[in-house]
C-alpha cells in the first residue's frame, strides 16, 4: 500500500476530535472533497468542516473493510458508524460507503459515495418510517 493511501487509513481508523490536525498530513491543501451533500475545497475547509462533524455526533468511528489501489488512485470500502442525538433515537447507526481517492504524496481528491437516505432521512422518527414503508412497497 502507497503511503499515502496507508496514512489515509490509519487516519480514518482513529478519527477523533483529538486527531482531526493529521488531515493537514494526509490531504493536500488544494484537496477537492466530496459527499452526497457537500462539495468541500481546501484543506483548511475541510478540517472545519470534520469539526463542525465531531461537535453534531456523540460518536462516530469508520471500520476500513477493503482497499484497492492501483496507478495513483484508490477505492477504500468502510463502515461508518456514529451516534447522533437527533437521529435513529440516539442509537447508533451504521452506514456503509465506499471513497474514491486520487493521490501522489497526499491526496488531492476524495470522493464518498453513500446512501445519504439510509444516513440521514431514513433515522428521522416520521420521514424515516414512510421511507421505509416505501421501500418495503417497492420490495415486494
Amino acid at each position: 500500500m502507497s503511503p499515502a493511501l496507508n496514512a489515509f487509513c490509519h487516519l480514518y481508523r482513529s478519527l477523533s476530535p483529538g486527531e482531526l490536525q493529521g488531515l493537514r498530513g494526509v490531504y493536500s491543501k488544494d484537496v477537492l472533497f466530496a459527499d452526497p451533500a457537500h462539495d468541500i475545497r481546501g484543506i483548511e475547509a475541510l478540517v472545519a468542516y470534520f469539526e463542525g462533524l465531531f461537535t453534531r455526533v456523540q460518536q462516530c468511528r469508520f471500520d476500513i473493510i477493503q482497499v484497492m489501489e492501483q496507478d495513483g488512485e484508490a477505492y477504500v470500502r468502510w463502515e461508518m458508524h456514529f451516534v447522533h442525538p437527533r437521529l435513529n433515537g440516539g442509537r447508533p447507526v451504521t452506514v456503509p460507503g465506499v471513497s474514491h481517492l486520487c493521490f501522489a504524496d497526499s491526496i488531492y481528491y476524495h470522493r464518498d459515495f453513500f446512501d445519504l437516505g439510509a444516513m440521514l432521512y431514513e433515522q428521522l422518527p416520521l420521514l424515516g418510517k414512510g421511507i421505509r414503508a416505501l421501500k418495503r412497497r417497492l420490495n415486494s
